[in-house]
């Protein structure tokens, strides 16, 4: 079945100029043609495309736990047929997997998910079942590992989840530091040993940390033991990684160059301002119902990518958002069920209007933050997710967020994939993100979990990016990863710019490759192209 492509309606045009976007600037329309759709045997969670070797790493979760294993389907690039599967040792989870320069690197995450995880390395050209020519003992929960651009280091991602939070202090629970884990992979002499990059320099800087527009809430728990690594992004000169902290709504910047750390607080959406209105209820027969409220939204993100123009480092994030809840502790409720104090009189508010099911009764809170004087009262409701994509400078600054632009597009064009559903929630739930170059144009692809698809915008210009394109393949529900590798970055004779995309769909167990290419310009519309290239190109790194 062939995607379903939708390229710049009125609506698009409309939204776009309302969030400043000069139209007249866009970068040339995408072709993003099928090539397969292949169902996974057991799943298809994260996503990693070989084209020199012909072929895609697909991993799946099984289910350990119940004798059925985790591992990774080898597809042929050509037609997705399976070559092959490797499974994990028993017990474990594979969490993750990244390609560069010939080696496949695997997350593995222990059978106990506090104790130390594993890294496995694989050649691309290896056979199906074949074992691993290294193994690397990482953190705890290893979840996210990426190559740096230059191929010389691997980093992971160690999420350090608790088993259970000790909210009493008998239960015994274990409660693992995060981490991310760098290791060189040079070649023999790096002596393949990860060094573990912790938090715990920052223990007792909750105060600090609140200021900033982040969080540190778990019971118990130290600093290092709260931040939860969740994706990591290299800069495209290799020196610098950023690092989601989703739960925490955080980013953490590394020097990798002196291993040194730097904590990002990501501030809130306010979602009683034009702009940033959301559908916070599944309770108001209504699809869409976008409005203002007095909300404020943690961007909690999950992927994140970077890119650099002009000199200038930015990165990506998919603010999905994440909530903690594990059998003794739960930070989630819904604003119904709050004491509220809206207007800091310290006397709890005649229960409100606002908590009505079809108004934020039904919106999922958390009991972690809002309640400012520590009263039991809440001055301040916050959700989860920012129902959006942003983009920051490399100290964090907010440089553009799409605000309510993902809702409005379904909403208004797409209303067969409106999640009504997860309005309550986290909304569509931006949680893949990727960027891809070509002819110098920069563009984001991304992942929407309960929309069901992708959509596609022209960052060239971090200021005033462009809604270009919705894409969805009836067949897949859930994406969850994205990758891309590039065949030929600019046009060359009568050749297109082109490359590999393919997405991996949790929720439908489905893996869809894309051949992606530029659109060439029409003779007038290639003249001012030139132009504003010259204007707008990417300094390359």
């Amino acid at each position: 079945m062939s995607a379903i492509h939708f390229r710049r309606g009125l609506l698009a045009a409309a939204l776009a100029t309302t969030l400043g976007c000069n139209a007249a600037q866009a970068a040339p329309a995408l072709n993003i043609d099928q090539v397969w759709t292949q169902s996974g045997q057991q799943g298809s969670e994260i996503v990693a495309i070989d084209a020199a070797s012909g072929r895609v790493f697909v991993t799946f979760p099984g289910d350990p736990a119940n004798g059925i294993p985790s591992g990774i389907e080898i597809r042929d690039i050509n037609d997705g047929s399976l070559i092959g599967v490797t499974n994990s040792p028993a017990g474990t989870s594979v969490n993750s997997v990244a390609v560069h320069n010939g080696i496949v690197a695997v997350a593995v995450e222990a059978p106990t998910k506090t104790d130390p995880g594993q890294v496995a390395f694989f050649n691309t050209s290896d056979a199906p079942g074949a074992s691993p020519f290294k193994t690397v003992s990482v953190g705890a929960l290893p979840d996210m590992l990426t190559f740096t651009p230059d191929g010389s280091k691997l980093l992971v991602a160690n999420e350090g989840e608790p088993d259970d939070y000790d909210v009493g202090g008998t239960t015994g629970s274990v409660d693992p530091e995060g981490s991310v884990s760098v290791i060189d992979v040079t070649g023999p002499s790096a002596g393949w040993i990860a060094s573990n990059i912790g938090f715990t320099a920052f223990n007792g800087t909750e105060a600090a940390i609140a200021a900033s527009g982040g969080r540190v809430f778990g019971p118990n728990a130290t600093v290092a033991q709260d931040l939860e690594p969740e994706y990591i992004t290299v800069t495209p000169d290799s020196q610098t990684a950023f690092v989601t902290l989703q739960e925490n709504n955080m980013v953490a910047k590394i020097d990798l160059n002196t291993n040194a750390v730097e904590l990002q607080g990501l501030g809130y959406k306010d979602h009683s301002i034009a702009g940033n209105e959301l559908d916070a209820s599944n309770d108001d027969g209504i699809d869409g119902n976008l409005q203002t409220w007095p909300v404020l939204g943690m961007y909690q993100p999950d992927a994140i990518d970077s890119y650099q123009v002009g000199g200038q480092m930015y990165y990506v994030t998919a603010n999905e958002g994440d909530a903690r809840d594990y059998d003794s502790y739960s930070e989630e409720a819904r604003v119904r069920d709050l004491a509220l104090d809206l207007d800091d009189d310290g006397v709890a508010d005649t229960f409100s209007p606002l908590q009505d099911n079809d108004q934020l009764g039904r919106l999922k809170t958390t009991t972690a933050n809002g309640d400012t004087d520590n009263d039991g009262l809440y001055e301040q409701v916050y959700s989860y997710g920012a129902r959006s994509f942003s983009i920051r400078d490399a100290n964090g600054n907010l440089v553009f967020d799409s605000g309510n632009l993902i809702e409005a597009i379904i909403a208004s064009e797409f209303p067969g994939q409106w999640a009504e559903n997860r309005s309550d929630d986290k909304g569509p739930e931006p949680e893949a993100i990727k960027l891809i170059e070509l002819d110098h144009w920069m563009y984001a692809l991304v992942g929407l979990e309960r929309s069901n698809g992708f959509m596609l915008f022209d960052i060239t210009d971090p200021n005033n990016p462009l809604y270009m394109d919705y894409i969805f393949n009836d067949l897949d529900s859930g994406p969850e990863g994205i990758d891309f590798e590039v065949m030929l970055a600019e046009t060359s004779g009568d050749t297109q710019a082109w490359g590999w995309l393919a997405v991996s769909n949790e929720n439908s167990s489905t893996t869809t490759f894309y051949r992606v290419s530029t659109v060439p310009l029409a003779p007038t519309a290639a003249l001012l192209g030139l132009g504003l290239l010259g204007m707008r190109r990417l300094r390359k790194s």
